[in-house]
Protein backbone atom coordinates (compact mmCIF):
# COMPACT_ATOMS: atom_id res chain seq x y z
CA UNK A 1 0.00 0.00 0.00
CA UNK A 2 3.05 2.41 0.43
CA UNK A 3 3.92 2.03 -3.88
CA UNK A 4 4.23 5.27 -5.48
CA UNK A 5 2.92 5.49 -9.02
CA UNK A 6 3.54 7.42 -12.16
CA UNK A 7 0.44 9.15 -13.10
CA UNK A 8 -0.56 11.57 -16.15
CA UNK A 9 -3.56 13.55 -16.82
CA UNK A 10 -5.56 11.76 -19.75
CA UNK A 11 -9.14 13.37 -19.95
CA UNK A 12 -10.93 11.09 -22.63
CA UNK A 13 -12.61 13.38 -25.28
CA UNK A 14 -16.40 12.37 -24.33
CA UNK A 15 -15.47 14.19 -21.20
CA UNK A 16 -15.00 17.44 -23.45
CA UNK A 17 -17.52 16.93 -25.56
CA UNK A 18 -20.08 16.31 -22.45
CA UNK A 19 -18.85 19.86 -21.20
CA UNK A 20 -18.91 21.13 -24.22
CA UNK A 21 -22.64 20.46 -24.85
CA UNK A 22 -23.33 21.08 -21.21
CA UNK A 23 -21.70 24.82 -21.47
CA UNK A 24 -24.11 25.31 -24.43
CA UNK A 25 -27.16 24.69 -23.16
CA UNK A 26 -26.25 27.31 -19.79
CA UNK A 27 -29.42 28.62 -18.44
CA UNK A 28 -27.90 32.09 -17.05
CA UNK A 29 -30.16 33.43 -13.99
CA UNK A 30 -31.51 37.42 -13.85
CA UNK A 31 -30.24 39.65 -11.62
CA UNK A 32 -31.48 42.86 -10.54
CA UNK A 33 -29.44 45.80 -11.99
CA UNK A 34 -26.84 47.38 -9.22
CA UNK A 35 -26.99 45.02 -6.68
CA UNK A 36 -24.58 43.74 -5.37
CA UNK A 37 -25.75 39.83 -3.73
CA UNK A 38 -22.91 37.84 -5.35
CA UNK A 39 -21.14 36.73 -8.33
CA UNK A 40 -22.59 38.75 -11.22
CA UNK A 41 -24.32 37.37 -14.33
CA UNK A 42 -22.02 39.31 -16.44
CA UNK A 43 -19.03 37.88 -15.05
CA UNK A 44 -20.29 34.28 -14.93
CA UNK A 45 -21.20 34.97 -18.91
CA UNK A 46 -17.89 35.92 -19.16
CA UNK A 47 -16.10 33.15 -18.47
CA UNK A 48 -18.46 30.44 -19.50
CA UNK A 49 -17.88 32.14 -22.78
CA UNK A 50 -14.20 32.15 -22.35
CA UNK A 51 -14.77 28.20 -21.68
CA UNK A 52 -16.20 27.13 -24.92
CA UNK A 53 -14.21 28.71 -27.63
CA UNK A 54 -10.83 30.19 -25.82
CA UNK A 55 -9.99 28.10 -22.66
CA UNK A 56 -7.70 25.01 -24.22
CA UNK A 57 -7.88 22.27 -22.09
CA UNK A 58 -5.17 20.32 -23.73
CA UNK A 59 -2.84 22.83 -23.39
CA UNK A 60 -3.44 23.19 -20.01
CA UNK A 61 -3.42 18.83 -19.22
CA UNK A 62 0.06 19.35 -21.20
CA UNK A 63 1.65 22.01 -18.99
CA UNK A 64 0.51 19.62 -15.87
CA UNK A 65 2.08 16.66 -17.18
CA UNK A 66 5.43 18.74 -17.76
CA UNK A 67 5.85 18.30 -14.08
CA UNK A 68 6.37 14.64 -12.91
CA UNK A 69 3.68 13.24 -11.02
CA UNK A 70 2.69 10.60 -8.73
CA UNK A 71 -0.25 9.24 -6.64
CA UNK A 72 0.27 6.89 -3.70
CA UNK A 73 -2.20 5.64 -0.86
CA UNK A 74 -1.90 7.03 2.49
CA UNK A 75 -4.52 6.08 5.41
CA UNK A 76 -7.28 4.40 2.04
CA UNK A 77 -6.79 7.76 0.45
CA UNK A 78 -5.23 8.19 -3.07
CA UNK A 79 -3.13 10.93 -2.79
CA UNK A 80 -1.65 12.84 -6.02
CA UNK A 81 1.17 15.11 -6.30
CA UNK A 82 3.94 16.52 -8.07
CA UNK A 83 7.43 15.43 -7.37
CA UNK A 84 10.22 18.10 -8.88
CA UNK A 85 13.68 17.53 -7.51
CA UNK A 86 15.77 20.33 -7.57
CA UNK A 87 19.46 20.78 -8.94
CA UNK A 88 20.89 22.25 -6.43
CA UNK A 89 22.91 19.65 -4.20
CA UNK A 90 22.23 20.95 -0.80
CA UNK A 91 18.34 21.63 -2.15
CA UNK A 92 15.45 21.29 1.01
CA UNK A 93 12.54 19.57 0.56
CA UNK A 94 9.65 21.38 0.74
CA UNK A 95 6.20 20.60 0.77
CA UNK A 96 3.13 23.03 -0.61
CA UNK A 97 -0.58 22.65 0.15
CA UNK A 98 -3.22 24.75 -1.76
CA UNK A 99 -7.01 25.10 -0.77
CA UNK A 100 -10.54 25.84 -1.90
CA UNK A 101 -11.68 26.90 -4.40
CA UNK A 102 -8.25 26.50 -5.64
CA UNK A 103 -5.90 23.52 -6.65
CA UNK A 104 -2.40 22.57 -7.21
CA UNK A 105 -2.89 25.13 -10.38
CA UNK A 106 -2.06 27.53 -7.25
CA UNK A 107 1.44 27.12 -7.35
CA UNK A 108 2.62 26.20 -11.50
CA UNK A 109 4.09 29.94 -11.78
CA UNK A 110 6.24 28.87 -8.30
CA UNK A 111 8.06 25.43 -9.02
CA UNK A 112 10.42 26.95 -11.59
CA UNK A 113 11.92 29.89 -8.79
CA UNK A 114 11.33 27.28 -6.35
CA UNK A 115 12.88 24.60 -7.98
CA UNK A 116 16.36 26.52 -8.68
CA UNK A 117 16.76 25.97 -4.53
CA UNK A 118 14.05 23.19 -3.12
CA UNK A 119 12.94 19.92 -3.64
CA UNK A 120 9.38 20.65 -4.36
CA UNK A 121 6.05 18.83 -3.17
CA UNK A 122 2.82 19.39 -4.41
CA UNK A 123 -0.03 17.42 -3.25
CA UNK A 124 -4.04 17.60 -4.21
CA UNK A 125 -5.92 17.63 -0.86
CA UNK A 126 -7.47 14.52 -0.28
CA UNK A 127 -11.37 15.10 -2.51
CA UNK A 128 -9.54 17.67 -4.24
CA UNK A 129 -8.37 17.00 -8.09
CA UNK A 130 -6.19 14.31 -8.81
CA UNK A 131 -5.99 12.80 -5.34
CA UNK A 132 -10.19 12.20 -6.42
CA UNK A 133 -13.16 12.22 -4.11
CA UNK A 134 -12.85 11.01 -0.12
CA UNK A 135 -14.59 7.97 0.19
CA UNK A 136 -14.85 8.02 4.58
CA UNK A 137 -15.24 10.54 7.17
CA UNK A 138 -12.24 12.02 8.81
CA UNK A 139 -10.60 14.21 6.69
CA UNK A 140 -9.64 17.30 8.82
CA UNK A 141 -6.86 19.15 8.43
CA UNK A 142 -4.76 17.15 11.51
CA UNK A 143 -5.60 13.80 9.47
CA UNK A 144 -4.52 15.45 6.14
CA UNK A 145 -1.12 16.48 8.12
CA UNK A 146 -0.85 12.99 9.21
CA UNK A 147 -0.29 12.40 5.97
CA UNK A 148 2.00 14.61 4.66
CA UNK A 149 4.07 13.67 6.97
CA UNK A 150 4.04 9.83 6.03
CA UNK A 151 4.55 10.76 2.55
CA UNK A 152 7.82 12.92 3.05
CA UNK A 153 9.10 9.22 4.61
CA UNK A 154 8.17 7.64 1.72
CA UNK A 155 10.15 9.98 -0.36
CA UNK A 156 13.09 9.44 1.88
CA UNK A 157 13.07 13.58 3.39
CA UNK A 158 14.48 13.50 6.66
CA UNK A 159 14.12 17.12 6.90
CA UNK A 160 11.85 19.68 5.08
CA UNK A 161 9.54 22.76 5.20
CA UNK A 162 5.98 23.64 4.83
CA UNK A 163 4.27 25.76 2.47
CA UNK A 164 0.70 26.80 2.35
CA UNK A 165 -1.98 29.17 0.94
CA UNK A 166 -5.70 29.05 2.20
CA UNK A 167 -6.07 25.96 3.84
CA UNK A 168 -2.81 25.08 3.15
CA UNK A 169 -2.32 27.83 5.71
CA UNK A 170 -3.85 25.77 8.51
CA UNK A 171 -2.67 22.21 7.08
CA UNK A 172 0.83 23.49 7.21
CA UNK A 173 1.49 24.64 10.70
CA UNK A 174 -0.47 21.13 12.09
CA UNK A 175 2.28 19.21 9.88
CA UNK A 176 5.03 21.03 11.97
CA UNK A 177 3.31 20.06 15.34
CA UNK A 178 2.71 16.12 14.28
CA UNK A 179 6.59 15.57 12.87
CA UNK A 180 8.10 18.88 14.93
CA UNK A 181 11.73 16.34 14.49
CA UNK A 182 12.07 16.91 11.04
CA UNK A 183 10.11 20.04 9.72
CA UNK A 184 12.49 23.23 9.66
CA UNK A 185 9.97 25.90 9.62
CA UNK A 186 6.40 26.73 8.31
CA UNK A 187 5.81 29.52 5.29
CA UNK A 188 2.16 30.43 5.45
CA UNK A 189 0.13 33.79 3.50
CA UNK A 190 -2.16 33.58 6.21
CA UNK A 191 -2.87 32.77 9.66
CA UNK A 192 -5.82 32.14 10.99
CA UNK A 193 -6.18 33.09 14.30
CA UNK A 194 -9.05 35.26 15.55
CA UNK A 195 -10.72 36.67 18.79
CA UNK A 196 -11.52 33.93 21.61
CA UNK A 197 -14.20 36.19 23.13
CA UNK A 198 -12.05 37.50 25.94
CA UNK A 199 -12.34 41.47 26.36
CA UNK A 200 -9.05 41.76 26.97
CA UNK A 201 -7.52 40.48 23.78
CA UNK A 202 -8.64 43.82 22.11
CA UNK A 203 -7.49 46.16 24.29
CA UNK A 204 -4.92 48.65 22.88
CA UNK A 205 -4.83 46.74 19.52
CA UNK A 206 -3.12 48.90 16.95
CA UNK A 207 -4.56 51.17 14.83
CA UNK A 208 -3.59 48.65 11.72
CA UNK A 209 -5.02 45.65 13.93
CA UNK A 210 -8.38 47.34 14.55
CA UNK A 211 -8.45 47.92 10.50
CA UNK A 212 -7.62 44.28 10.05
CA UNK A 213 -10.82 43.39 12.37
CA UNK A 214 -12.82 45.21 10.46
CA UNK A 215 -12.35 43.36 7.46
CA UNK A 216 -12.80 40.64 9.10
CA UNK A 217 -16.11 41.47 10.27
CA UNK A 218 -17.36 43.16 7.06
CA UNK A 219 -15.66 39.42 5.05
CA UNK A 220 -18.17 37.41 7.47
CA UNK A 221 -21.21 39.56 7.01
CA UNK A 222 -20.87 40.03 3.34
CA UNK A 223 -19.05 36.75 2.21
CA UNK A 224 -19.04 34.18 4.51
CA UNK A 225 -21.94 32.35 3.25
CA UNK A 226 -19.75 29.26 1.62
CA UNK A 227 -17.92 29.18 5.14
CA UNK A 228 -21.77 28.60 6.51
CA UNK A 229 -23.06 26.31 3.71
CA UNK A 230 -20.43 24.28 3.39
CA UNK A 231 -19.58 23.62 7.10
CA UNK A 232 -22.81 22.59 7.61
CA UNK A 233 -24.29 20.86 4.74
CA UNK A 234 -21.91 20.65 1.49
CA UNK A 235 -23.97 17.95 0.11
CA UNK A 236 -26.62 20.32 -0.76
CA UNK A 237 -24.96 22.09 -2.91
CA UNK A 238 -22.50 19.06 -4.36
CA UNK A 239 -25.59 18.32 -6.38
CA UNK A 240 -25.18 21.52 -7.87
CA UNK A 241 -21.80 22.23 -8.62
CA UNK A 242 -21.22 18.74 -9.84
CA UNK A 243 -23.94 18.53 -12.05
CA UNK A 244 -23.65 21.96 -13.84
CA UNK A 245 -20.37 23.67 -15.00
CA UNK A 246 -22.09 27.08 -15.14
CA UNK A 247 -23.18 26.36 -11.69
CA UNK A 248 -19.45 25.24 -10.46
CA UNK A 249 -17.60 28.58 -12.13
CA UNK A 250 -20.41 30.42 -10.15
CA UNK A 251 -19.83 29.52 -6.67
CA UNK A 252 -16.12 28.92 -7.40
CA UNK A 253 -16.02 32.96 -8.41
CA UNK A 254 -17.11 34.39 -5.52
CA UNK A 255 -13.64 33.30 -4.04
CA UNK A 256 -11.55 34.03 -6.91
CA UNK A 257 -10.55 37.74 -7.13
CA UNK A 258 -12.16 39.73 -9.89
CA UNK A 259 -9.08 40.35 -11.01
CA UNK A 260 -7.38 37.31 -12.03
CA UNK A 261 -6.97 36.16 -15.13
CA UNK A 262 -9.83 33.89 -16.55
CA UNK A 263 -7.89 30.85 -17.47
CA UNK A 264 -6.37 30.41 -13.82
CA UNK A 265 -10.11 30.41 -12.77
CA UNK A 266 -10.71 28.14 -15.57
CA UNK A 267 -8.04 25.70 -14.73
CA UNK A 268 -9.22 25.40 -11.72
CA UNK A 269 -12.87 24.67 -12.33
CA UNK A 270 -11.71 22.73 -14.98
CA UNK A 271 -9.99 20.62 -12.62
CA UNK A 272 -12.79 20.16 -9.98
CA UNK A 273 -14.89 19.68 -13.21
CA UNK A 274 -12.80 16.80 -15.25
CA UNK A 275 -12.33 14.83 -11.68
CA UNK A 276 -15.45 14.50 -10.26
CA UNK A 277 -14.40 16.47 -6.91
CA UNK A 278 -16.49 19.57 -7.02
CA UNK A 279 -18.41 18.12 -4.13
CA UNK A 280 -16.10 16.82 -1.92
CA UNK A 281 -13.79 18.99 -2.31
CA UNK A 282 -16.59 20.87 0.04
CA UNK A 283 -16.33 18.35 2.45
CA UNK A 284 -12.92 19.76 4.73
CA UNK A 285 -15.05 22.79 5.77
CA UNK A 286 -17.54 19.89 7.17
CA UNK A 287 -14.36 17.94 8.92
CA UNK A 288 -13.07 20.89 10.16
CA UNK A 289 -16.36 22.50 11.89
CA UNK A 290 -16.17 19.09 13.84
CA UNK A 291 -13.07 18.22 14.48
CA UNK A 292 -11.02 18.49 17.77
CA UNK A 293 -8.66 22.07 17.88
CA UNK A 294 -5.20 22.01 19.02
CA UNK A 295 -5.14 23.54 22.15
CA UNK A 296 -1.31 23.94 22.42
CA UNK A 297 0.54 26.60 20.41
CA UNK A 298 2.85 25.22 17.45
CA UNK A 299 6.16 25.77 18.06
CA UNK A 300 8.16 25.92 14.74
CA UNK A 301 9.42 28.75 12.88
CA UNK A 302 6.24 30.54 11.41
CA UNK A 303 6.69 32.94 8.67
CA UNK A 304 3.80 35.24 7.45
CA UNK A 305 3.73 36.60 4.00
CA UNK A 306 0.01 38.31 3.28
CA UNK A 307 -1.22 40.81 0.99
CA UNK A 308 -3.20 43.58 1.07
CA UNK A 309 -6.60 42.54 -0.41
CA UNK A 310 -6.59 39.12 1.01
CA UNK A 311 -7.35 38.13 4.56
CA UNK A 312 -5.62 40.29 7.33
CA UNK A 313 -3.91 38.39 10.25
CA UNK A 314 -3.60 40.06 13.30
CA UNK A 315 -0.44 39.36 15.29
CA UNK A 316 -1.85 39.58 18.98
CA UNK A 317 -4.21 36.75 18.11
CA UNK A 318 -1.69 35.09 16.23
CA UNK A 319 0.88 35.01 18.63
CA UNK A 320 -1.59 32.91 20.91
CA UNK A 321 -2.08 30.35 18.20
CA UNK A 322 1.65 30.30 17.30
CA UNK A 323 4.57 30.45 19.73
CA UNK A 324 7.49 31.01 17.19
CA UNK A 325 6.79 33.66 14.42
CA UNK A 326 9.88 35.17 13.51
CA UNK A 327 8.53 36.48 10.60
CA UNK A 328 5.42 38.71 9.92
CA UNK A 329 5.18 41.32 6.43
CA UNK A 330 3.09 42.52 4.17
CA UNK A 331 4.22 41.63 0.36
CA UNK A 332 4.94 44.92 -1.37
CA UNK A 333 3.33 46.32 -4.37
CA UNK A 334 1.86 45.40 -6.19
CA UNK A 335 1.18 41.75 -4.72
CA UNK A 336 -2.49 42.06 -4.27
CA UNK A 337 -5.04 39.19 -3.35
CA UNK A 338 -5.41 35.93 -2.39
CA UNK A 339 -3.35 34.02 -4.68
CA UNK A 340 0.05 35.54 -4.49
CA UNK A 341 1.79 32.09 -5.77
CA UNK A 342 0.56 32.96 -8.91
CA UNK A 343 -0.33 36.55 -9.10
CA UNK A 344 2.76 37.76 -7.15
CA UNK A 345 5.15 34.68 -8.18
CA UNK A 346 8.43 36.50 -7.48
CA UNK A 347 7.19 38.38 -4.31
CA UNK A 348 6.39 35.22 -2.64
CA UNK A 349 8.76 32.99 -3.70
CA UNK A 350 11.52 35.25 -3.18
CA UNK A 351 10.30 35.52 0.83
CA UNK A 352 9.98 31.69 0.85
CA UNK A 353 13.51 31.71 0.04
CA UNK A 354 14.76 33.72 2.34
CA UNK A 355 12.89 32.68 5.45
CA UNK A 356 13.88 28.56 4.70
CA UNK A 357 17.54 30.19 4.04
CA UNK A 358 17.64 32.08 7.44
CA UNK A 359 16.12 28.83 9.03
CA UNK A 360 17.71 25.82 7.00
Amino acid sequence: MSAITPFRVDIPQSELDDLQARLALTRFTDEIPGAEQGVAVERVKRLIGHWRNGFDWRAQEARINAFPQFTTEIDGQNIHFIHVRSDSPDALPLILTHGWPGSIAEYFDAVEPLARHFHLVIPSLPGYGFSGPTRELGWNNQRIARAWAELMTRLGYERYGVVGNDAGSMISPEVARIDAERVVGVHVTQLFSFPSGDPAEFAELSEEDQAGLAVLDWFWKEKGAFNVLQSQQPQTLAHAIADSPAGLVGWLAQLFDEDLDDDFVLLNAAIHWFTGTAGSALRLYWENARAEQPKEPTTAPTALAMAEGDFRSIRRFAERDHANIVSWKTLPAPAHGHYTAHTATEALTSDVIAFFGSVR
